[in-house]
């Protein structure tokens, strides 16, 4: 009788950990952040009628049943909507949109960098501080920012404007010391310079990238030494010359190669 209890008693034992192992448990939004003010699930989230246009051309990327692959995207536009941040609102609401739990939304919102989860101000500047930058004087353009806006990294000021993050590489390095504003890069900055570009944020004037989508501003162009452009000189691309019949007969000499690849 006992013996007969004990092999029932293991074999719904065995059948609960089958059931346990099959399940993978979900933290929900409480586990993931805490509520602020103006960021709870209930705080009203929806994507503007112009933006669901492009979710939808978001999502027509990807396979009905791989919808979930537009997450990244989808947090991008949401974030760009509700002004350089996203709410745990606008997670759920892309989670909704995808067919996803929404902890596979915080998951993602929380390992890239690039989505900000609590408010950061108009101008997000975004300070290397990676070896290169520092080297070249990243600590003065820091000091530079911090005396001029009053706020250390980690900081927005007082009326929104401007929030300070100190981070790791963005790869400008040739054009050290630099910061990201925004989606924009800003590279050769000196202490003037960073006091010229915060006052021109300050009056609405951010200045336009140049041609190669950045802006040394030093006057250089794109990542161009101080004797400018030395190489590549020409005003058309040459088009490499192919012998279009040197492999007719199918036959490749190993020996030739490189000479035919121009090495």
């Amino acid at each position: 009788m006992m013996a007969s209890y004990r092999k029932s008693s293991a074999a719904v034992g065995r059948r609960l950990m089958q059931q346990m192992q099959q399940v993978r448990y979900m933290g929900g939004a409480k586990s993931f952040h805490i509520d602020t003010e103006d960021n709870t699930v209930e705080t009203p989230f929806d994507f503007t009628e112009e933006n669901y246009g492009r979710v939808k051309s978001i999502l027509a990327k990807y396979p009905d049943n791989y919808k979930q692959s537009g997450i990244i995207p989808l947090l991008d536009l949401a974030q760009r909507q509700h002004g350089g941040w996203i709410p745990v609102a606008a997670m759920d609401k892309v989670a909704q949109i995808v067919g996803a739990a929404p902890s596979r939304v915080y998951e993602v919102a929380s390992f890239y960098t690039m989505f900000n989860r609590t408010k950061v101000g108009k101008y997000f500047i975004q300070l290397c501080g990676t070896t290169p930058c520092m080297i070249c004087g990243s600590e003065d353009i820091k000091q530079t920012i911090t005396k001029e806006l009053g706020i250390k990294s980690g900081q927005t000021t007082e009326d929104g404007m401007f929030t300070l993050l100190e981070v790791e590489c963005l790869g400008a390095c040739a054009n050290a010391p630099m910061v990201q504003l925004n989606d924009d890069y800003y590279e050769c900055l000196t202490p003037k310079t960073t006091v010229e570009l915060l006052n021109a944020c300050k009056e609405g004037k951010k200045p336009a990238m140049g041609k190669w989508g950045s802006l040394p501003m030093n006057g250089q162009v794109s990542c161009e030494g101080p004797l400018g452009k030395t190489s590549l000189t020409w005003k058309e691309a040459v088009p490499p010359k192919v012998e279009a019949d040197r492999f007719k007969d199918g036959d490749v000499d190993p020996a030739s190669v490189k000479d035919h690849m121009a090495y």
